[in-house]
């Protein structure tokens, strides 16, 4: 079959950290080669259209970097016994058998693979159709996607030296080490846009309270909710605690009573979606889990970091190892499990506020994220390739 070499397909979701860093890459192959026509595969349902079209959304005469969206039917891949594994099985082939027709006939010229269960069938079709598979794998172990998409990959990105190494020496040898691409918007963030999103004036660093994000992801995170809410006194005096509580882990009547008694000090918000680049850019320190994404922006935009990550039989444990790895650069403070409770927390945030500390975070912060613009590395390694 003879390729498009102006045509790329693009594919991955689930969720939004399989999406936006993807985006970043398109972004950039764009940039570099106006011609392309880039497409992408996800989930027929969720929310993998609407971030996708949202991204499609362009000012003035500027062009779409995404033409098209494209949904196949996905099953989840489970790690444990459920029935609907077994009807999963369908919408995995059904997927196989959509992406295989759609590929056939955009035939692109690469197909870019940043993971979730969605991107399976794709990979697969693309490398029984003879079309280069990317994939790029954001975690600190490869997901059981990834892990089976490896076997159709011609590379594989990877955000640590240390991920590489635990592959086997054929894998090794396709796996470049390129960081974890970032939403083009977080290197624009505007930090007195972000004071006036959160309607937070005079701010001076050194003379009024240092401000503290708190983010738990879209949903929330109950354990770092309860966490704020039972050291809010302790929180308030010494911060300005800027609280993401979640659209779903989150009690409006709870939120307006502490409004009105710490009033300036505590601002709760169910989700900050839009400016987020600008609110992590006027923050000092940032309590978060640890999902690759959200601690990579963080990072790029040199914030000190606790972390509470996810952990337990419900996860593969990545989050956990993200936040050690962080840890061991001197980048966060890790609270972990049952280690994650009061005590922990203040003890973190104590050390956070003496500045030369901060400062010494930072450093080690701006060490680990120098070099080349993961994004950037990634799309110019493809186009090269696609012009060879």
């Amino acid at each position: 079959m003879k390729l498009n070499k102006n045509v790329i397909v693009f594919t991955g979701g689930g969720t939004a950290g399989h999406i936006f860093p993807g985006i970043a890459v398109a972004d950039e192959l764009k940039s570099l080669n106006n011609n392309f026509d880039i497409y992408w595969i996800g989930c027929s349902k969720g929310m993998d259209k609407s971030i996708v079209e949202k991204s499609m959304e362009v000012k003035d005469s500027k062009e779409s970097t995404i033409k098209k969206f494209y949904g196949i039917p996905s099953g989840k891949l489970r790690r444990y016994f459920s029935i609907k594994n077994f009807f999963d099985l369908f919408n995995i082939f059904f997927g196989f058998v959509k992406s295989f027709f759609l590929l056939l006939r955009l035939k692109p010229v690469a197909l870019f693979s940043k993971g979730g269960f969605v991107s399976v069938p794709p990979c697969l079709a693309a490398k029984i159709l003879g079309i280069p598979v990317y994939i790029h794998e954001c975690d600190f172990t490869l997901g059981l996607a990834n892990r089976i998409n490896v076997k159709s990959a011609k590379t594989i990105f990877v955000s640590y030296e240390e991920t590489k190494n635990k592959l086997s020496e054929v894998n090794q040898s396709k796996t470049i080490v390129t960081g974890n691409p970032v939403r083009p918007i977080f290197n624009s963030a505007n930090k007195e846009n972000g004071l006036s999103t959160l309607g937070i004036k005079n701010q001076v660093e050194g003379e009024n309270k240092l401000i503290l994000l708190v983010l738990g992801g879209s949903l929330g995170a109950k354990q770092i909710n309860n966490l704020i809410y039972e050291n809010i006194e302790w929180l308030c005096e010494r911060f300005i605690v800027i609280h993401q509580t979640g659209l779903v882990n989150n009690s409006d009547d709870n939120e307006k009573s502490l409004t009105e008694k710490y009033k300036d000090s505590y601002k709760p918000f169910p989700f900050i979606h839009k400016d987020i680049q600008d609110v992590i850019s006027c923050a000092d320190v940032v309590v978060s889990r640890a999902g690759a994404n959200s601690i990579w922006e963080t990072a790029v935009l040199n914030k000190p970091m606790v972390l509470i990550p996810l952990c337990g039989s419900g996860t593969r444990g990545d989050q956990v190892d993200n936040a050690n790895y962080f840890a061991s650069k001197d980048c966060a403070k890790v609270l972990v499990g049952e280690n994650a409770n009061s005590e922990t927390l203040k003890e973190s945030l104590t050390y956070m506020i003496e500045n030369e500390n901060r400062n010494k975070m930072k450093n080690a912060i701006k060490k680990l994220v120098e070099g080349e613009v993961p994004a950037k590395k990634i799309a110019k390694i493809i186009n090269e390739n696609i012009e060879k």
